[in-house]
């Protein structure tokens, strides 16, 4: 049984050509060059991601475009851990939807001069300390600014009770 194995062996000078073989069919070859292709494709796609993911949240894009040609798949990934939070125009809606808020929220409410306590334009005296604020009309008797004459409301003459004759 020793015989035949060692002229096996003796007639097959290459021990290793059956991975030879197998590793140059054409259909490996062909695999191989998918794979490479693939590779770039995605390559490509992450450099056009990055350049446009950096342009929309206002980072230096061309900057970012070129570190991802440079160094393929790396630096797409450090972008990816260094990029801004947020687009630049969510960022610019975010704040406009602040100073909007804000605006609503000093349209309605004041600052007592007394004690600085929140209280509401309508309020005719501070919760807080009684500290007067408004004086109701004496017609309507809806709240007045302490130094009006005149309610704009209803006309009344606050000092003699007339009504204005328009």
């Amino acid at each position: 049984m020793k015989a035949p194995v060692f002229a096996l062996l003796q007639r097959d000078s290459d021990p290793f050509q059956l991975i030879s073989d197998f590793l140059g069919s054409p259909i490996i070859r062909i695999g191989t060059q998918l794979l490479i292709l693939l590779a770039i494709v995605l390559w490509f796609a992450l450099v056009y991601w990055t350049y446009t993911d950096a342009r929309r949240r206002g980072t230096a894009a061309i900057l970012w475009g070129i570190v991802a040609v440079i160094f393929p798949f790396v630096g797409s990934l450090v972008y990816l851990i260094v990029r801004p939070p947020e687009y630049e125009l969510d960022a610019r809606e975010r704040e406009l939807e602040l100073a909007v808020l804000e605006r609503e929220l000093r349209s309605r409410v004041l600052l007592c001069p007394n004690c600085r306590t929140l209280v509401e334009k309508d309020f005719l005296v501070c919760p807080a300390c009684n500290w007067e604020l408004k004086k109701p009309c004496i017609e309507c008797e809806r709240p007045l600014d302490l130094n009006w004459k005149t309610c704009p409301y209803c006309g009344t003459n606050q000092e003699t009770g007339k009504k204005m004759s328009w």
